[in-house]
């Protein structure tokens, strides 16, 4: 396999995998797994919450991808596909356990203004009876005008 296509396949299910998220997010999650889910959206200060669980359960694809894709000797399509997938949960767990929920604290203050925006989107996702906004690292298009359109003079 050529190294271009090898970083195409990455970079699809990397991006593939926000759908994925948000499909999952908003029809499993807020679904018949809301028993998970619901102790996340209850901000007391815990560092492990049953929701951690989907960390796993979303491995578990990428593991399997990398480990059939290596078998052998050679890499084959399945082992990036299972790269991208892992480079998607690595993205998610800094954005949204390290970025948003501060569960462990890496960073300081978010001063892009697309990380403003897809932040406050998830935090409106947490409010009470807010249906909306279940993607992770892309967020409603609105979030991104209001943030983009504030004057620098402004701006938080």
């Amino acid at each position: 396999m050529t190294w271009y296509l090898a970083v195409l396949i990455i970079l699809v299910l990397t991006a593939f995998m926000e759908f994925v998220a948000w499909f999952t997010h908003k029809y499993v999650m807020h679904g018949f797994l809301w028993i998970l889910h619901r102790d996340h959206h209850i901000r007391d200060g815990r560092k492990v919450e049953w929701n951690d669980l989907f960390a796993l359960i979303f491995a578990v694809p990428s593991i399997l991808l990398i480990y059939f894709g290596t078998r052998g000797g050679v890499l084959d399509f399945r082992f990036f596909m299972g790269v991208g997938i892992f480079i998607y949960g690595l993205l998610y767990f800094l954005f949204h356990d390290v970025l948003v929920h501060e569960r462990i604290k890496l960073f300081g203050s978010v001063r892009s203004k697309y990380l403003k925006a897809t932040v406050r989107a998830h935090m409106d996702h947490h409010k009470p009876r807010v249906q909306h906004n279940y993607g992770f690292l892309v967020a409603p298009m609105k979030y991104y005008r209001e943030e983009f359109s504030k004057r620098k003079d402004v701006a938080n």
